[in-house]
């Protein structure tokens, strides 16, 4: 009655465990390739945060607070913004420093002239800024432009 059944031999549990163990690894390989591809698209997201609320400060104050040349195009070094983020596990947090530079390009591309039979008049009617967004991600410096018009 037992002669016909044959349980499974050490050859086929090693193997069997060799591919399990092969799998494992590709599966903590994905995991950790995902989680890194999560961190990049969530520093970039904050990165374009970052670039509106300057771009937003500037357009509260108007046209007349924003410093340019009228031939050249000016930058100026910006503020320093850090974010935070919760970690999956535990209750620490992690941070990253965004780093802010602003251009703001030649007045004379926003000229337009008024005139009157008394006197004519050039008129800076927009001014064109560019904010640059840098951080630090896994050893490489990540940087972002975004470009918007103020009246």
């Amino acid at each position: 009655m037992f002669k016909n059944k044959k349980g499974i031999g050490i050859t086929e549990a090693l193997v069997a465990a060799a591919v399990l163990g092969f799998l494992y690894v590709a599966v903590l390989n994905l995991n950790n390739g995902n989680h890194q591809a999560m961190l990049r698209l969530r520093s970039r997201d904050a990165a374009v945060e970052v670039a509106q609320v300057v771009l937003d400060s500037l357009k509260k104050n108007g046209l007349s607070m924003v410093q340019s040349s009228y031939d050249a195009d000016t930058t100026f070094p910006g503020l320093t913004y850090k974010r935070y983020w919760a970690r999956q596990y535990g209750n620490d947090s992690s941070a990253i420093d965004y780093d802010t530079e602003l251009t703001v390009f030649a007045d004379r591309n926003f000229e337009s002239d008024a005139s009157s039979f008394y006197k004519e008049q050039k008129i800076i009617y927009a001014k064109m800024v560019n904010v640059k967004v840098s951080w630090q991600f896994n050893g490489s410096t990540q940087s972002i432009n975004v470009s918007d018009v103020i009246r």
